[in-house]
């Protein structure tokens, strides 16, 4: 990742703050204590001696974050604010959690009785569309984080930012919070941008959704968790009817689009898998230790093996479409198809027995609750979203780093991806895990 400054680092605000938060009657009897956040503390971006060492510079001027967390003041008055919440994108474990979470933290904590959920993303923010929003109590959001998806329902594609901004504006909206993943939140920078030309004071505020773990600078973003725990077991599954076949192959095709965290976490949860393929690290179907010879080696060998894929991983040994999908990616060509075909090809062609068990798991993974872990980590974000809308940040997104809520500007987070580092710790435990090739050429 490219060195960040202290000045990429601030986040924007709405203005001084006019208001006396209402959560000093919540914590009561610990009103001396810290728990409203120091408005001069900052989490350091570094996390070594000797990064800090080499920076040689005073801790007023090192890289860091505004911490998240509640303030003693805040921009937007508690009782009278009016909030919308979105989702979009795909399906991802917590989405309902999330929702849950803003509801009742606005409600509770800040006496927010409006809050307006927009239907179907970004198109709910737009009238042509028909997708009139629908009102969120804690009612309606009360048991909604026992069941996978999105109550507000979601959709990829971007709107136009200035008819997204004039709903806004008709139905008195004062804070927007976006859950998605780095095109929803460069679509938030749109509306925040068009926000600030008209200089109007709505703070746009996002929840870091993305079940590839794409989303750089906070950790980690919710449904991650969730989704690799049941991606292991679909690698157990593979790995129980390769192992009860002769020449048993089994084919995992997991998410991952640009990032192989979901392969990568999965494999290492259960420790069962042969070869894991990542976009970060390219590989050759064939040569000295290329993926097929070495398979059919390791089948030899043991009886049995298990290829873990993610989605993206070996796009240069397919055909480009040159299409793209609603949200402008690139679509990108089956992986797990070919190498079903090349690997009973090559097995074929070596006159051994295969017994091929192909696993897609992708929607089923999406779609389920997300697991005490997430819960727990999706509500922390919508408490720490709310904080920040409150005391009026803006076009930013809250995430944790160094297990501390951070709040980072949209603008960095859609700078980058993040990725799984050929030459860090956790590619280097998936091949002492898998014991495949370090070059697989």
């Amino acid at each position: 990742m490219t060195e960040s400054t202290l000045a990429d680092l601030m986040v924007a605000s709405l203005g001084a703050p006019r208001f006396e938060s209402p959560l000093a009657d919540f914590v009561a009897d610990r009103r001396t204590n810290e728990h409203y956040v120091d408005e001069d503390d900052r989490v350091v971006y570094h996390d070594t001696v000797s990064q800090l060492r080499d920076l040689a510079r005073p801790p007023h001027e090192l890289p860091s974050f505004e911490p998240g967390g509640p303030r003693r003041r805040l921009f937007f008055a508690p009782g009278s604010t009016r909030v919308g919440v979105v989702t979009c994108g795909g399906l991802c474990p917590g989405l309902n959690n999330v929702i849950r979470g803003l509801v009742m933290e606005l409600s509770k904590h800040y006496g927010v009785t409006e809050v307006v959920g927009f239907r179907h993303g970004y198109a709910g923010l737009v009238p042509s569309s028909g997708h009139e929003p629908i009102r969120l109590t804690p009612e309606t959001v009360h048991r909604i984080n026992e069941h996978g998806g999105t109550m507000l329902g979601s959709s990829r594609g971007a709107q136009d930012p200035q008819l997204m901004v004039d709903r806004l504006l008709e139905l008195g909206i004062d804070i927007l919070f976006v859950v998605g993943g780095d095109g929803s939140m460069r679509g938030a920078a749109g509306i925040a941008r068009v926000l600030r030309e008209r200089d109007v004071p709505i703070g746009v505020i996002g929840i870091p959704k993305t079940i590839d773990n794409d989303i750089p600078f906070i950790g980690q973003s919710f449904g991650f968790v969730t989704a690799f725990s049941v991606a292991a077991r679909s690698i157990s599954s593979a790995m129980i009817e390769a192992r009860s076949a002769v020449g048993g192959v089994g084919l995992v095709k997991l998410m991952g689009r640009h990032s192989g965290f979901i392969a990568c976490y999965a494999a290492l949860a259960n420790h069962q898998a042969d070869f894991v393929l990542i976009p970060e690290v390219p590989f050759s179907l064939h040569g000295p230790q290329g993926l097929l010879p070495s398979l059919h080696q390791r089948v030899k060998e043991q009886g049995s093996a298990v290829v873990v894929v993610a989605e993206g991983a070996g796009q240069d040994v397919l055909e480009d479409s040159g299409s793209t999908d609603a949200s402008g990616n690139a679509t990108l060509g089956d992986i797990g198809a070919h190498l079903r075909t090349v690997i009973t090809d090559h097995f074929r062609e070596q006159g051994s027995p295969l017994t091929l068990r192909y696993v897609d798991p992708g929607y089923a993974i999406r779609s389920v609750p997300a697991d005490p872990h997430d819960a727990v980590y999706c509500v922390r974000l919508a408490q720490a979203a709310v904080h920040a809308g409150m005391a009026g940040r803006t076009d930013m997104v809250v995430g944790r780093r160094h297990n501390r809520f951070i709040h980072v500007p949209i603008s960095l987070v859609v700078s980058e991806c993040n990725q799984v580092a050929p030459d860090g710790d956790l590619w280097l435990s998936v091949l002492e895990s898998t014991a495949q090739p370090v070059q697989m050429r």
